[in-house]
């Protein structure tokens, strides 16, 4: 088995903007933008906190995020109406969806007032955006009513097992798996429709608790997603052999649970959808269904429309970026609306971002000057 090598540096000092980015000329928001390979903008996720109560290897390993980290202040980050600025900006570009992500995003203090901000704001059809949250569940108990009252719209909870063992192992917290439990149950009670919950998927770590979380979520009206172990930065010590292929990930559900695979529901969609069949073979809603999101072996980067926006306001256009462009300096230099929204059209006008596509023809990341930043700083 390999070793496990954890470069221990800092992913954001390197990360920095472009020496320019060429304005003149570009053109006033349409609702319409596209990269250079014909990809729209539709989806945007920001971070609101790098900082998160659990210590995941596969997201911020122990070793290297511990007591002595530092995090970046207070100040660093973008405000919350610094934030609702630039996603009204993203709107008039054609962002239809904003998903809050972390570190761990319950952290971030009086967060349902960011989210209040962010469900008053309109797409260019008129319509309020698809406004949705992940989370690892730790402190959804105690926030799911106040973040929905606030016009939250939907949530995703990040859970790796049913087993407390396990659960405990992976987070490296020991924090029980049931008050997670308790966090999904009390987003269902305050009134979140289609709540989602991740498992990522490490062979030889968790494996073992793919069928249990399946028979488990069921017929809860609670969607399942299977997420393959990704190599996102550098300090995760990830190897090729602790993936399990989302085929066989299927191939063990269809043992004993047999799956129809089902349509996707918007363009871009990370995850393939199999829905739980019925007597008669066909999908019962009433059953649900489960997804794989597999960006190991089987690349999605041809639809990919999603832009990320770290808490200290950089923009990021792929999970496996190297480099963000700096967007909180042009709003705290005084740049008006127009500049930004040409920045954005610039940015997002020459990206061609596809690593997933790439990935087995990459050398590995080995912390030098092209190193992938950590998902922890930019969410999943």
């Amino acid at each position: 088995m390999a070793e496990r090598v954890i470069p221990i540096v800092d992913q954001r000092a390197a990360v920095l903007a472009p020496d320019s980015l060429a304005l003149a000329g570009l053109p006033a928001a349409s609702g319409t933008l596209l990269d250079t390979r014909g990809r729209p903008l539709r989806d945007l996720r920001i971070s609101v906190t790098d900082r998160c109560n659990f210590r995941c290897s596969y997201c911020m390993p122990k070793e290297v995020f511990d007591k002595h980290y530092r995090y970046l202040p207070h100040g660093d980050l973008l405000s919350f109406e610094e934030i609702t600025r630039l996603a009204r900006l993203f709107l008039a570009h054609g962002v239809r969806k904003i998903r809050l992500t972390g570190g761990e995003p319950l952290l971030r203090k009086d967060l349902e007032r960011l989210v209040a901000q962010l469900s008053a704001l309109r797409t260019v059809e008129g319509r309020a955006p698809d406004l949705t949250l992940t989370t690892n569940g730790s402190l959804l108990a105690r926030k799911a009513r106040a973040l929905k009252d606030a016009g939250l719209s939907r949530v995703t909870v990040s859970l790796d097992s049913l087993q407390d063992e396990v659960f405990r192992r992976m987070n490296d917290m020991d924090f029980p798996v049931g008050e997670v439990l308790a966090g999904i149950e009390a987003a269902r009670a305050a009134g979140l429709a289609h709540i989602k919950v991740n498992m990522v998927v490490k062979r030889g770590t968790n494996d073992h608790e793919i069928l249990p979380m399946a028979r488990h979520f069921r017929g809860t009206g609670i969607t399942l997603r299977f997420i393959e172990y990704m190599d996102v930065g550098a300090t995760n010590g990830w190897r090729m052999d602790e993936v399990l292929p989302s085929a066989q990930v299927i191939e063990r559900l269809q043992a004993e649970l047999p799956l129809v695979p089902l349509a996707a529901t918007s363009p871009g969609e990370t995850a393939r959808r199999w829905g739980y069949a019925g007597p008669d073979g066909r999908h019962d809603p009433a059953l649900g269904e489960v997804g794989v999101i597999s960006s190991v072996t089987q690349a999605f980067c041809g639809d990919c429309n999603r832009a990320r926006l770290s808490m200290e306001g950089r923009l990021y256009l792929c999970l496996f970026a190297t480099q963000g462009w700096d967007l909180r300096s042009l709003l705290r230099g005084g740049a008006g609306d127009a500049q930004v929204e040409a920045a954005l059209a610039g940015i997002w006008g020459q990206r061609s971002d596809r690593y997933s596509e790439l990935r087995a023809s990459l050398p590995a990341d080995t912390g030098g000057a092209a190193r992938r930043i950590e998902m922890s700083y930019i969410g999943g």
